[in-house]
């Protein structure tokens, strides 16, 4: 991704698993860029949000369409140029390639934490339908962003201000 393009707002995926605070994060940066916001949840069909309120992990086939969503939504924001940031747990390499695939200049913010922060997160989160019985699955299933991969890894653990700035930091360089 041209960082320093100044012609095109960036496209960002902020991933990482359930409690890692993508939602807050992405929202303010989106607010710093001055670019849209999406949060990844609002394009699930609704037998996902279903699956997974049951405390049933998705599987790759119940994923594709809401992949293709966020993939959509990517592309359209790439080709306006308004640029966009969106929330997303992006957990496996060959889902953030299926995004890549639909907007190419996408940058990956890849937030992570420890089991006990996320778990504590979780267990004070309340209104989202995703269980906190489902963090270890979504832990099993992470495939940390890879080195050849467009993006960059920070810790969830300070403030949301505090990774935002950092993310800022990582943006303009």
């Amino acid at each position: 991704m041209s960082r320093n393009d100044e012609s095109h707002s960036p496209c960002i995926v902020v991933a990482g698993v359930s409690g890692t605070g993508k939602t807050t994060v992405a929202r303010l940066l989106a607010d710093r860029l001055g670019i849209p916001f999406a949060e990844a949840d609002d394009l699930h069909p609704p037998a996902n949000i279903a699956k997974m309120s049951a405390g049933v992990p998705l599987d790759d086939e119940d994923r594709q369409p809401w992949l293709e969503s966020i993939g959509r939504w990517l592309h359209e924001h790439a080709a306006t140029g308004s640029g966009g940031v969106i929330a997303c747990s992006a957990l496996k390499r060959r889902y953030r390639d299926m995004l890549r695939a639909a907007c190419p200049n996408v940058f990956f913010l890849y937030l992570t934490a420890s089991h006990d922060l996320l778990a504590q997160r979780l267990s004070h989160r309340a209104g989202h339908f995703m269980p906190q019985s489902l963090l270890d699955s979504q832990l099993a299933a992470l495939e940390p962003l890879a080195t050849d991969e467009p993006g960059a890894s920070l810790d969830a653990g300070p403030t949301p201000g505090a990774i935002a700035d950092m993310a800022m930091d990582l943006l303009l360089q």
